[in-house]
């Protein structure tokens, strides 16, 4: 049972095994990516019943960008004021409700606006739930004291490879995509349900604001926008590859469909394999030197993909791509937490600065490859580990304030 527990800087809190809180936030990274990619594996079963063209499956998706997209500037708000675990089940409820309804609306009623509106309700949802996970996990990594974020990390791809892998059988045997979304859900939420229990209480920190001087918007520190930089051009490295690799690697190199998957598979594989082992590394090294590593090793793998000239080059510049991506993001989210006081506002901004490469990403290398073709418009997310090296400095933990 948890009980009272007074702590160092004001900070009060109910008393909760940190090993519990550490498994329940990797419960909810991994049931966020399994009810993400549940829906993704259903969306050419979504454009056959719809009739849709490549172009208007596209602006169907958008609807959840802008549901995304608009609750992020909100989220860290609500963790400040409700806790994380309040708007992570708030956040599931929306995912579920917006994934039941797309289907509902994609197949059983047949209606494109009614699957926008659930898609809507879905994006806002996972943008809050995203946040208010991200700031637990970064709170439990700090009372650990090592490095653990990227491992939450990992387990949202993990999850999301349990949910395609459900959805292939899924796909194969013509189970209703309403159907498949209830079964995903029902046991998704029940876990989330589980997890926001044995989340870490929330605590009250106190308020260094002098009474009667308005506290400074997160918005308008120079660290937290660069943070928030950096976080754009890791999410851009990662987000093309998820957008575009496939395609690239069919196009670029005259591969049949199937070669294409692999391709993606394998930068999946080393991207969570990276989330895994990186930890030791920043433990040992620190973040600026790993993540300038990075960098580099994104940029070459990029660069080798595209001009490797044959497939197994390519695939060997798939593996280094894969590990140059994995650490940006999640390291960019313990940045942004780095002082508890104002986590969950400076994360917030992050986020929604770095979701912005999921939005604007897709339309701009789609641009870019009818001019160039599908391989080489990813020159574009290479030139991106330019600003995200440089702006590596701002990653650094803050100097103790003497007092």
């Amino acid at each position: 049972m948890a009980r009272v527990a007074p702590s160092r800087n004001g900070l009060v809190t109910l008393s909760i095994p940190l090993t519990q809180s550490k498994v329940a936030v990797y419960a909810a990274f991994a049931l966020n990516g399994l009810l993400f990619a549940s829906w993704v594996s259903r969306l050419p079963d979504v454009r056959s019943a719809l009739e849709l063209s490549n172009g208007q499956l596209g602006l169907l998706l958008f609807a959840a960008s802008v549901g995304s997209i608009g609750a992020l500037p909100f989220s860290g708000r609500l963790v400040e004021r409700f806790g994380a675990a309040a708007v992570v089940r708030g956040g599931a409820v929306s995912v579920v409700a917006g994934l039941v309804v797309a289907a509902l609306g994609a197949t059983t009623i047949g209606w494109a606006p009614l699957c926008g509106l659930g898609l809507l309700l879905e994006g806002g949802g996972m943008s809050v739930w995203d946040v208010a996970m991200n700031v637990e996990g970064a709170e439990v990594e700090r009372r650990l004291g090592r490095t653990i974020m990227p491992r939450f990390h990992a387990s949202w791809s993990i999850g999301s490879i349990a949910g395609s892998a459900i959805g292939i059988p899924m796909a194969a045997l013509g189970v209703p995509v309403l159907v498949h979304m209830v079964v995903a859900c029902v046991p998704a939420y029940l876990g989330v349900l589980w997890a926001g229990r044995r989340f870490l209480p929330v605590a009250t920190h106190a308020d260094p604001t002098p009474a009667g001087e308005r506290r400074a918007s997160a918005w308008a520190e120079p660290r937290t926008l660069l943070i928030g930089v950096m976080v754009l051009a890791y999410a851009a490295v990662e987000g093309s590859a998820n957008d575009w690799l496939s395609l690239g690697i069919v196009d670029g190199y005259h591969q049949p469909h199937w070669v294409g998957v692999s391709g993606f598979a394998l930068f999946v594989v080393c991207m969570t394999l990276g989330r895994l082992v990186g930890p030791l590394a920043l433990d040992r090294f620190g973040r600026a030197p790993v993540l300038w590593t990075c960098a580099a090793a994104a940029l070459a793998g990029i660069l080798t993909t595209v001009y490797g000239g044959h497939l197994a080059v390519a695939g060997a510049g798939i593996l280094v791509w894969g590990l140059g991506a994995s650490l940006g993001f999640p390291v960019g989210m313990s940045a942004a937490a780095d002082e508890p006081r104002r986590a969950a506002a400076r994360v917030g901004v992050v986020s929604t600065i770095g979701y912005g490469a999921f939005l604007i990403g897709p339309p701009l290398l789609g641009t870019v490859g009818d001019h160039v073709g599908t391989l080489r418009a990813l020159l574009v997310i290479a030139a991106l580990m330019v600003p995200a090296a440089l702006s590596v400095f701002a990653a650094r933990p803050p100097a103790p304030q003497r007092g």
